[in-house]
Order: C-alpha cells, then structure tokens, then sequence
C-alpha cells in the first residue's frame, strides 16, 4: 500500500513539476525573444524536449516504486521495447514526427516567425511553433493549421525569410492604346520611389551599370489595352504587399489627373423591338 501512495505522490509531483517547468521557460523565451530579438525556435523545441524527459523519468520512477511495475519501469528508464510494449505500429508514426522534428531544428528550412507557402499555396501563413510532433502555423485569417513534421519535411515550401527577407513584387498597370506610355511610366515610377515601403536593392556594379531604379515594362500587348509591369522592392513580405495594393490607389488618382486612361471593357446592346419598330416606320 505504501508503495502506490509513493508513486501516486511521484506521478503528481511529475505533473506539477512538468507545468511549473513549461510555464516558466516559455516565458523565459518570450522575455528573451522580445528583448533580444533573437530566434526562439531551437529554445522552444529544447523545452518540448526536457518536458518530455520530465515525464517519462518522473513516471518511470513512481512506476518503479511499484513492484508489479518494475520490470516495465526499468524498460522505460533503458529506453528499450518502448514502441514496442506501448505503442507499437503506430509509435512508427510518432517516431517519424520527433525524428523529422529534430530535423527541422539542425536544417532550419524554417523558424518561428517565419512566412511560408506550403505545396504551391495550399498553405499559407506564419510559422507559430515547432514541438516534437508538428508544426504550428497561423494563415492570415488568424486560424492556425497543424501539420505533422513528416508531412512538412517531405513537402515543398517557399519561405520568403529564409536566408535574406527582401521581397521584389511586380506591380502592373494596363492603360489604353490612345495613352502615352512615357507618360504612364513616369507616374508609376514617382509613386513607388516616394512610397515608405520601398527600397533601393540595387548592388554596386548596378549603380554603377546605371540600372533603372525602378524598371517598368511594356509585357502584353492586349486586345484593348497595354500592359506595363513594375518590379519593386520592399524589405519584407508584409510591406512589399502594403505597397503593392496602396500604389494601386496612388497610380490611379494620377492617371485620372494626367489623363492616363486605364481600358474597361464594354458592350453595344441592341434592342430587338427597337429595330423592328423602325424597319416599321421605314
């Protein structure tokens, strides 16, 4: 009897001292990452770690105090037979999650806070958090998206932060045939160059090669209008998208000044009735 109260007593006090532990590093790594501005990505991941240590070293131990459950106690402390014995086919999955975890942590194709688009757009949005089993991301409509690790290892991500943030966007403008392109040009240019957002990512041989600051394109030749194309850049994917839709507005109010036309499509309908009513009086 003695034993199970200390195990049961052990199991508790595993409990509380896993909760005490999480709840402090957390904020310790939200306190560092916002003092420091560093990457709390490996910080998280490590506390994920020790927690589940936590666990499975308090549990074993109470299970230990318990002499029908020492044989299973001492498997768990060794390490041995614990997929086997608890969990079998489906710990091969779990196993996948942690080790395709790991991973993710020493490779760093990506870390928290960072923007991704996964498998061609089926998924896009910011990383949140990485733990042992999946990967956290939060989309732009403030809902969050779990993915198991293998599954995220194995598939094709566009990570606009890794390595260098800057982001080029192309901005386009489709103007009538009877507007001045010279014209058109020069308001696009002047509006993305007085835009906060915008950056001047040119290297030195560029400057010195004299590329255009601001390259806009004649790219189509359509059916009623010409297409012009603005390659920009911002310092980031969020600003750079910012900039895209607020120079939208600022291009438009200075072709209606200029008298830039921007092409609509429209139709001539003829009324049946209409004609026939003057084939009458004819």
């Amino acid at each position: 009897m003695k034993a199970y109260i200390i195990a049961a007593i052990g199991i508790l006090l595993t409990i509380i001292l896993g909760y005490i532990f999480r709840r402090i590093f957390r904020k310790y790594i939200q306190k560092s990452s916002n003092e420091l501005h560093n990457d709390p990505t490996n910080y998280r991941f490590l506390g994920y770690v020790i927690t589940a240590m936590i666990y499975l070293i308090g549990f074993s131990w109470s299970m230990y105090q318990v002499p029908e459950f020492k044989t299973i106690s001492a498997t768990m402390l060794t390490g041995a037979g614990i997929a086997a014995a608890a969990l079998g086919f489906a710990s091969q999955a779990a196993l996948s999650n942690i080790i395709s975890g790991v991973f993710i942590i020493i490779f760093k194709p990506f870390k928290i806070r960072d923007r991704v688009v996964i498998d061609n757009g089926q998924v896009i949005g910011e990383i949140e958090d990485i733990t042992l089993r999946h990967t956290v991301i939060r989309n732009y409509e403030n809902q969050r998206i779990i993915i198991p690790n293998n599954i995220i290892s194995s598939s094709t991500i566009l990570n606009a932060d890794y390595i260098d943030e800057k982001v080029q966007k192309w901005v386009e403008f489709d103007i009538s045939y009877s507007s001045d392109i010279d014209t058109a040009r020069r308001i696009i240019i002047e509006n993305v160059l007085k835009h906060p957002n915008f950056i001047d990512a040119r290297s030195e041989e560029d400057i010195n090669n004299e590329v255009a600051i601001v390259p806009v394109r004649v790219i189509e030749l359509g059916s009623t209008y010409v297409r012009l194309r603005a390659w920009v850049w911002a310092k980031n994917q969020i600003e750079a998208t910012q900039m895209r839709f607020e120079l939208f507005e600022m291009v438009k109010r200075d072709f209606d000044k200029n008298g830039v036309e921007i092409p609509f499509p429209y139709q001539n309908v003829i009324l049946k009735s209409q004609i026939k009513s003057d084939s009458t009086i004819g």
